[in-house]
């Protein structure tokens, strides 16, 4: 048996590696258009259970990167001059390259020879396989092969954002809203290895005309956002890497196979960066379409159905919970007319997954916080 994967990114060097550990008799090709060491962003975050996921299944995997992730607590919140600290709400992360190295070495162990640098132009190409893997992100050649087989719908918000990096820590993952020159803005800001964080920064649509970033060179915007954000920097320039503001792709398929070809990750469904669980998702489906197709025999007529049975439900609930928490997002301006408990409050409430039990379970210092203000 074949099987070709297209994208060498943290989904499909996973799904090579799994491939080949379940069955070292079937040939793999991860075909990747970019060289080994390019990367877009800084670092990936991950819930505060991190990949305990992959800790049953494949603790060799686990244990290679947990040991490298930084780790805290709290999630805070800037607004109007205060800083709340939203207590028992965990996130770890790890820098994007890190964790690309760390895949590309479990690949390399099950005998996985990536074709880099291998810009693939039609699926003819790949017709020798007998199975197709799209884990080839939101530009997906395999789901524009046929997209109205896969059943897509794509559309973006509103809200544009930019990502850089930084050369300094932050304690935590922190959320920093400010008004700037008539504007609105927001930066996700956390450390993904030591001395070093990933520095998201977003604003509504208004304030983006209003500033004039669509006219702004990349050195122009970023040296604007340098100084909406000069507290929080403290005189640490931003890192630029393709740098450009963009709005966030809503992608879903109905259909996550069609014929032989099958998709995971950002080739099949997006999540908003708010909840942080891209790249989870991601290694998620892959373990889940394995599964399937090691249940089944590596027969795609029973396993492809069934990973969709399986892992469609499971998505959708975590992608209702991310379109609502952007929905929060693309509103951001109008809450901060809120005091900053308040605000605060709306924030951790955002994609309708904490209850006030839950709320005083996982964060009970900032919910007696609230109380104290009458505010639950």
């Amino acid at each position: 048996m074949q099987i070709a994967i297209a994208g060498a990114g943290p989904a499909g060097l996973y799904a090579a590696y799994l491939i080949r550990r379940a069955r070292p008799d079937i040939t793999v090709r991860l075909i990747e258009q970019n060289p080994p060491d390019a990367t877009f962003g800084f670092g990936v975050v991950f819930s505060d259970q991190a990949l305990s996921f992959l800790r049953e299944d494949d603790p060799e995997t686990h244990d290679a990167i947990v040991p490298h992730m930084q780790r805290w607590n709290d999630i805070i919140v800037n607004h109007a001059g205060e800083s709340i600290r939203l207590d028992g709400i965990g996130f770890a992360a790890i820098g994007r390259l890190q964790l690309l190295q760390l895949l590309q070495a479990r690949a390399a162990s099950a005998g996985v020879q990536p074709e880099w640098n291998r810009q693939l132009a039609d699926l003819d190409e790949l017709q020798e396989a007998d199975l197709i893997i799209g884990a080839d992100g939101l530009n997906s050649l395999v789901r524009q092969s046929d997209p109205r087989a896969f059943g897509e719908s794509l559309d973006y918000l509103e809200n544009r954002f930019v990502w850089y990096g930084v050369d300094r820590e932050f304690d935590a993952l922190t959320q920093t809203f400010c008004h700037h020159g008539g504007g609105f803005f927001n930066a996700h800001h956390y450390r993904y290895a030591p001395g070093k964080s990933t520095f998201i920064v977003e604003c509504d649509a208004p304030t983006f005309d209003r500033t004039g970033f669509a006219a702004m060179s990349e050195a122009e915007s970023k040296a604007r956002c340098e100084t909406i954000f000069a507290d929080q920097l403290q005189g640490t320039p931003l890192t630029g890497n393709r740098s450009i503001w963009r709005q966030f792709p809503k992608l879903w398929n109905e259909n996550w196979y069609a014929g032989n070809r099958v998709l995971v990750g950002d080739a099949l469904h997006t999540a908003h960066f708010s909840i942080g669980s891209g790249t989870r998702l991601a290694l998620e489906d892959v373990i889940a379409l394995v599964k399937a197709l090691e249940a089944h025999d590596f027969s795609l007529a029973d396993a492809l159905p069934a990973y969709q049975a399986a892992r469609k439900p499971v998505v959708e609930k975590i992608v209702r919970a991310a379109n609502a928490s952007a929905g929060w997002y693309e509103n951001f301006a109008s809450h901060m007319a809120e005091n900053p408990w308040r605000f605060a409050h709306a924030y951790i409430q955002r994609s309708g997954r904490i209850t006030p039990e839950r709320l005083t379970t996982i964060a009970p210092e900032f919910a007696a916080g609230l109380a104290a203000r009458g505010l639950v």
